[in-house]
Parts: structure tokens; sequence; C-alpha cells
């Protein structure tokens, strides 16, 4: 008799193991990978009847992956709010959750040119130095890549440095691929691309993601508010830097403003991926709650508690 109810409960457990999990994808901005590798973890644990899938790339790659390409996806987090209102809004999603902030600095390695004098005072001038290789992600896929442009836009009128983006960059309003100087700028789609190759000298120094700087141990310049993109404090002067990248069809563009870091996430919707889904939901609200709070917040990134929410969020409750 034990033997048969030792058999039935293994078949029991076996039966349950071989039960399909319901599939989460979630597109995501490479900024997010950290913290949304705790989040899945977390998440699961809370609800073992999901698996979530993930995928990182830069933020306007991933809306157009859904709203072009068509591919499926349950929810997109995006590292600029505005992607989502400006790619998906209304046709593949249906509102827009604000739920965490951030602020640019510049990255490097002890190995960096100068890594032994630069600061928040000089880094422009070291920059323009001879010899000295600046990546940044490419605008077009990604807002660390326009942001990246845009503070280099409000440091020229920070430090007082006529032509400094010129200097620098010389991509004129907007960028296409190809136009980066290959010895002084590297251009990958999205800024953690870039990672791989600082670590290994390719380059000096990184506009990236404050957060992305410290999960990954790079030595970083905490940026002045004038030029981080960190807050409202500074929303006027922001204001005045402008670039234009890639609009929504061929040959349109969209002119980016200079304002605080602010990140959108959503549950998303095509015909591969019904608006209706539980897990999407259930994901999203968890990315809300104080526990996925907690979690952005111990990877390096502010949170707006509660989320500022636009749209018809009925579907999560809002």
């Amino acid at each position: 008799m034990k033997k048969t109810l030792l058999s039935l409960g293994l078949s029991a457990v076996l039966a349950s193991a071989l039960v399909a999990k319901e599939k989460i994808v979630v597109f995501h901005a490479g900024s997010l990978a950290v913290p949304f590798s705790e989040i899945e973890k977390e998440f699961e644990a809370k609800y073992p009847e999901y698996d979530v899938q993930r995928e990182a790339s830069g933020s306007r790659a991933a809306a157009r992956k859904i709203s072009e390409i068509g591919r499926a996806a349950d929810v997109m987090a995006s590292a600029d709010y505005k992607v989502i209102d400006n790619l998906l809004v209304p046709n593949n999603a249906k509102f827009n959750a604000q739920f965490a902030t951030n602020e640019m600095a510049i990255a490097f390695t002890p190995s960096s040119k100068y890594a032994d004098e630069i600061n928040s005072n000089n880094w422009p001038e070291i920059f323009l130095r001879d010899g000295v290789k600046v990546g940044h992600s490419n605008p077009n896929m990604d807002p660390c890549g326009y942001r990246s442009i845009l503070v280099t836009k409000l440091a020229e009128e920070h430090y007082k440095i006529p032509g400094f983006y010129e200097k620098l960059f010389g991509y004129g309003q907007s960028y296409k691929v190809g136009e980066e100087d290959k010895n002084k700028v590297i251009v990958r789609p999205k800024e953690t691309d870039l990672l791989g190759l600082i670590e290994a000298n390719a380059y000096d120094y990184l506009y990236i993601y404050k957060s992305v700087a410290k999960q990954h141990g790079l030595k970083y310049i905490t940026l002045p508010k004038e030029v981080s993109l960190k807050d409202n404090e500074n929303a006027k002067f922001y204001k005045t830097a402008k670039f234009d990248i890639d609009g929504k069809k061929p040959g349109t563009f969209i002119t980016k403003t200079g304002g605080a870091m602010v990140y959108g996430i959503t549950v998303a919707q095509n015909k591969k991926s019904p608006a209706n889904k539980e897990g999407a939901v259930k994901f999203v609200n968890f990315v809300l709650s104080e526990k996925g709070q907690e979690i952005m917040k111990k990877n390096g990134q502010g949170v707006i508690s509660p989320a500022k929410i636009t749209g018809d969020a009925s579907i999560i409750g809002k």
C-alpha cells in the first residue's frame, strides 16, 4: 500500500512538472537587463505557473519588433517612456506606466587614456584629445544613444566649450549609420553592447546610464545635474538641446528634446499577442509593486511611486 501511494505521489509530481508553463515574453531596454533578471526570479518564485522570457535590446528597436515586424511580445519596458507613446500607443499598447528614473554618466576603466586625471569638470576637454576614443549607442535604436548626444550638446553650453558637439561627433542635426569618425567614435546598437569592448580596451570612455556602470563595476564620472538628465530641476535648460532621430516611416524624423530620464512599461499587443494575457498583467503589476521597486532601487535606479500612468490602464487595475 505504501509503495502504491509513493508511486502515485511520484506520478503526480512528474505530471505537474510536465505541465507546460505559460510564457510571458518581455522585450526591454538593455539597461534593465540586471534588475529585470532579478525581477524574473522573484516573479517566477511567486507565480511558478509562468515562464518569463526576456529579450534585451535598444528600446526603440524593441518597440519596432512589436509594431513593425509583428513579433509576439506580452510586455514592453523602455528606458524612455516616450518610445511607448511614439511607437506603440494606441495600436500596440493602451497605457504607459512611468515607473523608474536614471541619469547619464561617463564610464571608463583604469586602462582608459587619462583615467588618472579625468573628472566631472574636465571630461569634455579630455574627450577632444588626440587618441581618445569614445563610445555611444545608436540614437536611432536606443534612448541611451540620443541621450548621449543631448548630454554632449548640453555640455557644450554648460562648460562653455564652443563647437564641442561638432568637434566630437559632427553628426549635424541627425545621425546616420556610417557618419561616426572611426578613429574617434564607436557606435553599437545598444549601450550594453559596448560594455565588453570597453573592458577589452577597444576604446576609452562610454556614455552610459549610471545604474549600468555601477552594476558592471566600471569606474565612472557623476555628471553635474545640468547635463546628466537626472531630474526636472534643470528641465528648462535640458529643453535647449534637440536632436532628430528616425521616425515611424522611412524619411521621417522625431525630434528628441532634452528631458529628465523616465522609464515606461506597458502590456504589448498585436496580432500575435492579445492584450488580455493574464501573465503579462501580473508581471507589469509586479514591476510596479513595492517588491519590484525595491529591486530597481537595489540596482541603482530611482523609482516613481506610485507610477505615473497615462492612457487606459484598466487592464492592470489602475
